[in-house]
Formats: structure tokens, sequence, C-alpha cells
């Protein structure tokens, strides 16, 4: 009979330290974001912070982490490539629509910006309203409906969309300043996603929106800006 003492199974804890770097250098870096402020952002802020505790084991994988009311934490590549296109210059003022648990508005903090985190569901705020505080404390936290964005603090120079739109809304076109840049996702119906750089540009001595696609990816739509289904006769 062996009487060696049976140990307790030591539960399996994930590195958080050890994963950001990889996803940084696996996920980040290769593709395409040289961003030095990006970059370093990345590596600093723990992005299970951002995410609900059962799902933090997911929050470095290279695939968007779902979050409560049908949202993501978008997946490491693409937050990183829209932050990048924006090309946020320090002071500037910022929107990120739709920004869950705020870590795209902590990225963006990290560029210089001068943030505003605008989200609407509740379970997502109070992801926001623990982690931002300790984080990202210059980011403003704006509670309200996210397809309306947040005209009191208009206008802003840069707007990020954290999501696929099928469309760039008007509603926020009309609260960014002249020269201003958005960054989303375009995506029809079961079509594949595009990040784009959108800008005004004065066509007939009307303001319209030129969409300059950058790349491929494909991301969950915010569902506050689907467009309701047209009747047909």
């Amino acid at each position: 009979m062996d009487d060696t003492l049976a140990l307790p199974a030591v539960p399996h804890r994930t590195d958080h330290a050890a994963a950001r770097a990889h996803m940084v250098d696996s996920q980040v870096r290769p593709n395409k974001v040289v961003d030095p402020r990006i970059i370093e952002a990345m590596r600093r802020l723990p992005r299970e912070r951002f995410v609900p505790a059962g799902l933090s084991s997911l929050a470095y994988a290279d695939e968007d982490v779902p979050l409560p009311g049908g949202r993501a934490l978008l997946e490491p590549m693409v937050i990183a490539r829209l932050a990048q296109i924006l090309r946020v210059r320090p002071g500037e003022t910022a929107l990120v629509v739709g920004a869950g648990a705020g870590y795209g508005a902590a990225v963006l903090d990290a560029c210089g910006a001068k943030v505003t985190a605008l989200e609407d569901d509740a379970m997502l705020l109070a992801l926001a309203r623990a982690a931002l505080p300790a984080l990202a404390p210059g980011v403003a936290l704006a509670e309200g409906p996210v397809a309306a964005g947040w005209a009191s603090g208009a206008p802003y120079d840069v707007i990020l969309i954290e999501g696929a739109v099928e469309a760039i809304p008007d509603v926020l076109v009309a609260q960014l300043k002249p020269g201003g840049r958005m960054a989303t996702v375009l995506a029809g119906p079961n079509e594949p996603g595009m990040g784009v750089l959108a800008e005004p540009v004065q066509v007939g001595g009307e303001t319209r929106m030129r969409s300059q696609p950058i790349f491929n990816c494909a991301v969950p739509a915010l569902p506050q800006f689907k467009r309701a289904p047209a009747f047909i006769f």
C-alpha cells in the first residue's frame, strides 16, 4: 500500500502577462500595426479586465469574445487596426460608439486622445465602471442610446464605432468635425466585413462621407444600428 499523501490538484491559472505579450507579437504586430502607442497600450492593458470573469481565459484569443447583449470584445487585430487608421493626435477629442467595457476607448486614451466612451447596455457599463477608473482614468463614460451618438460632447475629431454597421450612420456624421475621421467595419447582411476609414468631403456644396477600405475582417454587427427589413409587396 502506498502511504504517500496525495496532493490536491492545483487549478490551472492563465498567465495573462505572457498571453498579452504573445497576443501583441503573434496577432497585432504581424498584421501591419506599427503605431508604437497602440502596441505599448496593448502590451499593458489587461484585456481580461474588460470581459466577464468567466470569460477571462478567452481575452487574448485571436477571435471576438462574446459579451452580454449580443455584443463582443473585438479581436485584438481588428481593434488595433481600427485605432491605427484613425491617426489620433494628442489632445484630439474622440467618441467610441458601442464602447462595451471600454477596451477600445482605453487604447485611444493611451494614444493621447480625450475619449468619451458611449454605451447603453447595463452589464457592459458595469464592466466599464469597474475597469476604466484604474486602467484609463482619462476616459469619460457616457450612458445613453448608442444609435444616437453623444451630441453633448460634439463635435469630435475622431469617432470609432466598435462593431459592424451596414452604412455610416448620418447621426454620427453630424457629430464629426470638418476634417474629422471615423473608423468602423462596414458589412451588409451575409456579407464579409471591411474595416474602413471614413472622412467627410464636399461634393457640390454638400458634405458626404468617403469610405476608404483598409482591411478585411469579420466582426459582429452592432444591434443598435441594424436596419429594419424592408417590406416587399
